[in-house]
């Protein structure tokens, strides 16, 4: 049997299967479930720190990021979108599809945006509808720095969407105290939920552009109004998918029971970057580690696909390459959600230490001892 050790869909605990496997109700007519979807919804706030209304949403991640430019890009807004990494750089198709115009701020991939050089392109440039950001961004392992980005843009009246499906509950997020207008999740990343569900939470403000716009929503599915007061109607615009919905609620709950989690993500983190270090390889990021998943640049003379075949076939572990401009340049490790454990990560990195040895670079020491060391194990 494989472990899982990817950036996403992650390993999923026995009681979140469970809870899946219970005997489902017709969502739509039981008003028992309107309930049980209102309070995930509060509970999932709860833990980003938000008030304003949070929607579940059937569909993996990427749903999110479009319901989100959908619903706010009328023909010819303008839209910043901040650009350091493969998803960062996503959103402007979003934007186009639905009639925008995206102006991109491009960045190094290598780095966190740098919030002094945003905020003087602001001072000549800030005529923009909404800007979009990504918290991590997954193909790179790059984290920006959203809570004083959204605050800067928000001096300037700009909506802001987060992409934080790669980033919620393995990294600090206060949305309401951070000036997010709309955050977007999922559950195959550090939920550890299966995939296939996504969320959205939504700020008064963005609620109210969207009411204002003069053109509709050009989308169905990807309208998040159609779920503004689901639950005075009752009445969901789709049919929910009871038995997934189940399993994030057992999943948030996990998460609300484990008052270390974000703790336990960063020493983990920090300690796989300590061992990649020490043993002479780099690193693919130089500033805004994020502290679930970790890029390592390939060695010359091998292939990504050579790592990722042993891995898989000798030790029954997958970790993942990357795509965009990391295709063939990196592997990732995903530490996130119940990946993010101490045995499991150093048995990968015992794993990879084999690997890279066999395949004949001279890594300088071995990265499972370096790691236990580092997080005192």
């Amino acid at each position: 049997m494989l472990k899982i050790m990817t950036p996403g869909p992650t390993q999923i605990r026995e009681n979140v299967r469970l809870a899946r496997s219970r005997e489902i109700t017709n969502p739509d007519l039981d008003n028992q479930f309107f309930d049980f979807y209102q309070d995930t919804c509060c509970l999932l706030g709860r833990l980003i720190g938000t008030a304003d209304p949070v929607y579940i949403l059937s569909g993996e991640g990427i749903l999110a990021l479009e319901a989100a430019c959908a619903s706010l890009t009328e023909r010819g807004d303008k839209v910043l979108v901040l650009n350091n990494g493969v998803f960062g750089e996503g959103f402007a198709d979003f934007v186009r599809i639905y009639g925008g115009e995206p102006v991109l701020y491009n960045a190094d991939f290598r780095q966190e945006i740098n919030i002094d050089k945003l905020s003087e392109f602001l001072k000549a440039n800030h005529d923009f509808k909404y800007a979009t950001l990504v918290h991590c961004d997954t193909p790179s392992g790059v984290l920006n720095q959203v809570s004083p980005i959204c605050s800067l843009l928000k001096e300037y009246g700009i909506l802001t969407v987060v992409d934080a499906v790669a980033s919620m509950f393995g990294e600090e997020l206060k949305v309401d105290e951070s000036h997010m207008d709309i955050v977007c999740g999922g559950s195959q990343k550090v939920l550890s939920a299966p995939p296939g569900i996504c969320f959205v939470s939504v700020s008064n403000e963005a609620l109210t552009c969207m009411k204002k716009r003069k053109t509709p929503i050009a989308s169905y599915y990807g309208n998040l109004l159609n779920f503004d007061e689901y639950y005075e109607k009752q009445w969901f615009p789709y049919t929910m998918p009871v038995s997934d919905i189940y399993g994030v609620s057992e999943a948030l709950h996990n998460i609300a029971e484990d008052d270390k989690i974000i703790e336990r993500h960063k020493i983990i983190a920090e300690g796989v970057r300590h061992a990649v270090r020490q043993s002479g390889l780099s690193l693919y990021i130089a500033k805004g580690f994020s502290n679930t998943v970790t890029a390592i640049e390939v060695p010359e003379g091998i292939k990504t696909e050579m790592v990722l075949n042993r891995m898989k076939e000798k030790y029954h572990i997958l970790i993942a390459g990357s795509i965009g401009a990391m295709s063939g340049k990196v592997i990732r490790i995903g530490h996130m959600g119940e990946n993010a454990n101490y045995e499991d990560v150093a048995k990968t990195l015992k794993a990879l230490t084999a690997v890279f040895l066999e395949l004949g670079v001279p890594i300088k020491t071995n990265l499972e001892e370096d790691f236990l060391e580092y997080v005192n194990l």
